[in-house]
């Protein structure tokens, strides 16, 4: 269920790493190492992502490029299960009215776990879900 982006962490010349998220332009950060920059590439990543989404803006798709010098970068988990949500909803052809109806629970309800800022859904509803899109959401 995780989304994850493809970072170019590449080390400069003054020792320090820079992050460029090719499919997400402007995404960028540095750290003063590897373990630095990764974790700053998921700070940033997360924040890219909830802005984008904020303002009701398409969310790329992640590329599959590889490489020496790429990393796979997942953002926080509510970005990540909010984006991921909408996204398969959107793929089926759904709309938020739709799919609360089948969870038999409110839309603005609904809305709120598409939502980075609100999205907190309880075991029981996640269980729910994994019924409407006929996937496991919780691996355990």
């Amino acid at each position: 269920m995780k989304i994850y982006y493809p970072a170019l962490i590449k080390n400069s010349k003054d020792g320090s790493f820079n992050v460029e998220f090719p499919d997400l332009p402007g995404c960028l950060t540095f750290g003063n190492n590897l373990v630095e920059a990764v974790e700053f590439a998921k700070e940033a990543l997360t924040g890219y992502l909830e802005s984008i989404d904020s303002r009701k803006l398409l969310i790329p798709e992640p590329s599959k490029i590889k490489g020496k010098d790429v990393y796979w970068i997942s953002p926080d988990k509510n970005v990540s299960f909010a984006i991921w949500l909408k996204k398969k909803r959107e793929k089926l052809g759904l709309s938020q009215k739709q799919i609360a109806k089948k969870l038999k629970i409110t839309y603005q309800t609904y809305q709120k776990f598409e939502d980075p800022h609100k999205s907190n859904p309880t075991l029981k509803t996640i269980i729910r879900l994994e019924k409407v899109f006929e996937e496991d959401l919780i691996l355990v």
